[in-house]
Order: structure tokens, then C-alpha cells, then sequence
């Protein structure tokens, strides 16, 4: 289902070019056995990169002090923070997942305790998002940069639950990474890459939503920089690591 798209101009050699990113800064030495602590950097700023991407302040200050009171911010800390719970589901139940990731994403933003977790009321978001978990939970060799980068884009077309779509998004891509063994410890920080380019970011997630293969390949390339961004970002934390 997804194989055509790597015969995508130039999907190829971009894809290779950002798991080799990816895999060496796995192979930095702060990486071998500190890596968690490198990882909850990551996560961190991750966290702070996809507020900023949907509006938010992705300034965090002393704990104790108001350490988050942004209210997407929060939410995407709060993301942050149940990854490890997080992983297990998504790979096995992606749908329940996705409402677990709204309803940490959405909680400061809507009064509707009802709509949080719940997909706009939908035939066709409910379809498409059962394909997505079909994608998600299925056997393929397809590279986990372009499963990513199909969830996220996906998503963001999508925006099944109408508050927190791109936290939410970029969530579930990060999910994917780590599940695929692209960036099995989450060291990597795509995030930031996208938010470097935001512009390409939004003008690539629109293409991707028309779904024509122009549209497919500007959204995977754009992808796959912001990985190789993200790697570079993940070797700035781990050389002031080591």
C-alpha cells in the first residue's frame, strides 16, 4: 500500500539519507548507556517544538514556580510524559491510543469533558481513521520515516477531534518512529526541524491533503529534513551530555 511511494522523485535517497542520520546519533557515545536521560531531553524539547507549532508558548519555567501554564504546552508535556504507557497501546491499539494522546492534548482547551478522546461524529473520519490503524498495526517493510511521516500527514489532513489535531499528530509520528525501530529510544527531535521551516512545514502538510503524487513527495521530502534536523538537534543533546 505505501511501497509506491518511495518511487516517489527522490522519496528514495531522502529516506535513506535521514535513517542514516538517525542511526548515528544512536551510535553517539552518550547515547550507549545515557540515553535516557538524552531521550527525555528530546522528549522535552519535542514537547515544546509542537506547542509552538499550534500556537502556543513553549517556554517552561522552574518546577514549582508554574513550571507549564500554557495551555497547549501543557498538554503536550503532559504527552510527553505517558510515552512509555503510550507505546504499548499504540502499537497494538492505535485508535484507543489517538484518544488517550486528545484527551492529555485537549484537556486545558476545551470545557467539554464529552468531547475529549471523541472523533468528530463522522462516517468518514471514522473510516479513514480505522485505515490508519490498519497501517499502523500491519505487517510491511516499508521504512518507518515513510509510516510516519503517512500517520502525521494523515492527521493533520484530518483533524479528527477538532482541538489539539497537530499536537496529536506529531504525537502519533513520534509513536511510529519509536514503534518502527526508526528512532527506537526517541533521541531524535523532527519537531524542531519542522519548526525551523514552518512555512515549508504548512505549505508540505497541505499538499499532502491533495493526495497527488507532487503533493505525497513534498510532504516525505519535507519529512525526512526535518529528521535529518532532528538528528542533528538529538547530537547537540547528547554532546552536552557527554
Amino acid at each position: 500500500m505505501l511501497a509506491p511511494l518511495l518511487d516517489l522523485p527522490g522519496v528514495r535517497a531522502a529516506v535513506d539519507e535521514a535513517r542514516a542520520a538517525v542511526d548515528e546519533v544512536h551510535r553517539h557515545p552518550a547515547n550507549r548507556r545515557g540515553w535516557p536521560a538524552t531521550a527525555a531531553e528530546a522528549s522535552m524539547r519535542a514537547a515544546r517544538a509542537s506547542a509552538v507549532l499550534d500556537g502556543g508558548d513553549g517556554r517552561i519555567g522552574r518546577i514549582g514556580e508554574g513550571a507549564v501554564t500554557d495551555p497547549v504546552l501543557a498538554g503536550a508535556v503532559r504527552i510527553a510524559d505517558a510515552f512509555g504507557t503510550l507505546l504499548s497501546t499504540w502499537q497494538r491499539a492505535p485508535l484507543q491510543a489517538l484518544a488517550r494522546l486528545h484527551v492529555l492534548a485537549a484537556a486545558d482547551l476545551t470545557s467539554d469533558d464529552a468531547a475529549l478522546g471523541r472523533p468528530r461524529p463522522s462516517d468518514a473520519v471514522s473510516a479513514r481513521l480505522h485505515q490508519l490503524a490498519d497501517l499502523v498495526t500491519g505487517h510491511t517493510t516499508v521504512p518507518g520515516v515513510v509510516r510516519a511521516a503517512v500517520v502525521h500527514g494523515e492527521l493533520l489532513a484530518l483533524a479528527p477531534f477538532g482541538t489539539a489535531d497537530g499536537v496529536v499528530a506529531r504525537a502519533a509520528a513520534r509513536l511510529t518512529a519509536i514503534s518502527t525501530g526508526l528512532d527506537a529510544k526517541g533521541l531524535a527531535v523532527p519537531e524542531v526541524g519542522h519548526l525551523r521551516d514552518v512555512g515549508a512545514y504548512r505549505a508540505a502538510s497541505a499538499a499532502f491533503a491533495t493526495g497527488t503524487p507532487d503533493g505525497l513527495a513534498e510532504w516525505l521530502l519535507h519529512c525526512c529534513r526535518a529528521w535529518v534536523a532532528g538528528a542533528s538537534e538529538a547530537t547537540s543533546i547528547a554532546d552536552a551530555a557527554a
